[in-house]
């Protein structure tokens, strides 16, 4: 599998911010981008995301022309009137993340869970056809 793109705005202006740490240009974007694991098994591919405290009905998983996307978006609209904050770090936000699809994936047997605030998909490997090989002889 193939990291695609890396779909984050803080990323975007990364080099002529170095003096910001990681958890400034996420803010500033208003979101966070989960970590991810990818693990190749003889079976399957597995992309493991980490995002506790996220509410699994917030993800949003779509498969398009061999592109997986994960994403979320969640916006802070309540107005607290009577609320002073001294400093406000919770981070409500959307993030985006895609990869490019092995052929070798069942695109319809491609599945999701969320548990302890991790969200895995496991994604089937198709049996790999037999390579058709002989030798030709000049003649």
């Amino acid at each position: 599998m193939n990291l695609v793109r890396f779909n984050h705005p803080g990323f975007t202006n990364f080099f002529d911010n170095l003096d910001k740490t990681r958890h400034e240009l996420f803010n500033e974007a208003k979101g966070d981008v989960p970590s991810v694991n990818i693990i190749e098994n003889d079976n399957s591919f597995e992309i493991e995301f980490a995002a506790p405290g996220v509410n699994k009905d917030e993800f949003n998983i779509k498969l398009e022309n061999h592109v997986l996307t994960v994403s979320r978006e969640v916006s802070d609209e309540k107005e607290e009137k009577d609320v002073n904050y001294t400093r406000r770090e919770f981070i409500i936000g959307s993030f985006s993340r895609s990869f490019t699809l092995s052929k070798r994936v069942k695109f319809e047997d491609i599945s999701a869970e969320y548990n302890e605030g991790i969200l895995k998909l496991t994604l089937p490997k198709k049996e790999e056809e037999a390579k058709l090989s002989r030798e030709i002889k000049i003649s």
